[in-house]
């Protein structure tokens, strides 16, 4: 069963060199877009084998409650090193918010089982180390799309790698803990996703292309909190050369 795992993803990921070298990029933002398009058939056939199977099977099987509670428990992990990172972004009012909720939900919320810092006005925000080099003025780079953890940039993931090292689940001691707290995560991230399958498979002639736009405009939006300069706005009309290649430059 493994050997013929195996031998179909790499038969995807060799049909899909195959294909894609015969395909010009698009993108100026994706000058490997060959390469990309490999490793994302790659991930495709994990993903279908692999991770939304037991996805499926997490969100079929475990009751609501059950996956608020999942949720809530990371994301009140993430939101130690969200506060950070809002610090090191120069939002020091968000970063108080940030570990505010930690102390409210790990308290009242009994260890983050529970989101009641929603509840009393301390809202919930999403920054990484890859939004924080965009706010230095780091650019971008290139995109590229890697088999389990998706796309990224070339900022986005050297971020990726900061903030795994920043993350405290691997540093818990107790392996059979740490090794089971890490795959609930990744499932319970997937199962999140499950929604959105079906929206991209209707709706994208090219899901590659669709996921690779999607994420490069998100991640923009991310990098400006939602107001991202327009060309219009910037001096004769044109953004500078830094903003028209990268959407992490200030």
């Amino acid at each position: 069963m493994k050997k013929a795992l195996v031998k179909s993803v790499v038969s995807l990921a060799v049909a899909a060199s195959l294909s894609a070298g015969a395909i010009a990029a698009d993108n100026p933002k994706d000058p490997a877009e060959g390469f990309n398009r490999a490793m994302f058939a790659v991930n495709e056939g994990l993903d279908t084998a692999i991770a939304k199977p037991l996805a499926k099977g997490y969100d079929y099987v475990a009751p609501t409650p059950v996956k608020a509670v999942v949720g809530n428990f990371f994301s009140n992990i993430a939101d130690l090193m969200i506060g950070v990172n809002n610090l090191l972004q120069g939002k020091p009012g968000d970063a108080l918010n940030d570990w505010g909720r930690v102390l409210v939900n790990t308290t009242v919320g009994i260890g983050g089982a529970f989101d009641i810092a929603s509840e009393i006005g301390l809202d919930k925000n999403y920054e990484d180390f890859g939004q924080t080099m965009g706010v230095w003025g780091v650019g971008e780079g290139a995109y590229l799309f890697w088999p389990v953890i998706g796309p990224r940039t070339v900022r986005d993931t050297a971020g990726f790698v900061v903030d795994a090292y920043a993350d405290p689940v691997p540093y818990i001691d107790d392996v059979p803990v740490r090794n089971s707290l890490i795959a609930l995560r990744y499932i319970d991230q997937r199962a999140a996703l499950l929604p959105t399958d079906k929206i991209i498979e209707e709706g994208a002639l090219d899901k590659y292309a669709y996921i690779r736009d999607a994420y490069l405009q998100h991640r923009r939006n991310a990098v400006y909190d939602g107001q991202p300069p327009r060309e219009l706005d910037m001096p004769n009309g044109k953004a500078p050369v830094e903003l028209q290649s990268t959407p992490g430059g200030r």
